[in-house]
């Protein structure tokens, strides 16, 4: 969770199987909806290929969201969404290094703000990673 203006919003997060960041999502809510938002932001990203399995956080939105993006066409239907705690721990571990960051910041002034300081710090870490594309356009 980040604190903007006082409120807090959640922070959905995606990385691969090795670790790599693929995208990140700042809703002001863990609605079905959110999900279903950052999961088509997720796989519309260039550098990402369709997943097998889905791992999360046992929120119930979830297995909504997955159901109405397969309806929608924006998710394969042969995905598997696995809720299991303990596999959820490399996201978890990875998501480690932006709370640090975030934590000292005492909260944003407005989500526009947030969204765009996270966009760097998550930028920042991928580097760290290793973790650059070629032949994309940087800013």
């Amino acid at each position: 969770y980040i604190k903007v203006k006082g409120k807090w919003m959640y922070l959905y997060r995606a990385v691969d199987s090795e670790g790599n960041t693929i995208d990140f999502y700042l809703s002001k809510n863990r609605k079905a909806k959110s999900a279903k938002r950052f999961f088509k932001k997720a796989l519309a990203s260039c550098h990402t290929s369709t997943p097998r399995v889905l791992t999360v956080d046992k929120n119930p939105a979830y297995p909504k969201a997955v159901k109405q993006s397969q309806k929608a066409g924006s998710l394969p239907s042969g995905i598997q969404l696995r809720q299991i705690k303990y596999l959820n721990n490399m996201v978890e571990q990875d998501h480690r290094f932006i709370k640090k960051r975030v934590r000292y910041m005492l909260g944003f002034q407005s989500f526009q703000t947030a969204s765009t300081t996270l966009a760097g710090i998550e930028a920042m870490h991928m580097i760290k990673k290793g973790q650059t594309f070629q032949g994309e356009k940087s800013v």
